[in-house]
């Protein structure tokens, strides 16, 4: 017989998630953390949004928090997210790959001995 430890986040008396470490617990929880305050923040400045989309919202900011930051760092979308916005149609990744060939030169990668 095995025993198993688990840590399980809970919100308002509902169990939100387990977890089998408690570094994921707690990044979950501060997460949720930050997403109560994006939503009562959201609440407070755009009292037209309902209570569930307050929510969605300041979960969706909270869980995309390294994205958020970088725009506001920035005032520009993070590469990552540029990339997964839209696949682009197999003539369209000929076109942009034959591009991008003929503007940079190839690089070439060496290896460097670490000292």
């Amino acid at each position: 017989m095995a025993v198993e430890t688990k840590y399980v986040v809970v919100r308002k008396g509902e169990e939100k998630m387990t977890f089998a470490n408690k570094k994921d617990a707690d990044a979950w929880d501060k997460m949720l953390d930050m997403a109560d305050a994006f939503t009562d923040w959201l609440q407070q400045h755009q009292p037209e949004l309902g209570e569930a989309q307050a929510e969605a919202l300041g979960l969706l900011l909270a869980e995309q928090k390294d994205a958020v930051q970088h725009i506001l760092r920035t005032s520009k979308l993070p590469d990552i997210v540029k990339a997964e916005e839209v696949a682009p149609t197999p003539e369209a990744a000929a076109e942009t790959e034959s591009e991008a060939e003929a503007v940079a030169p190839e690089k070439k990668v060496r290896a460097v001995k670490a000292a």
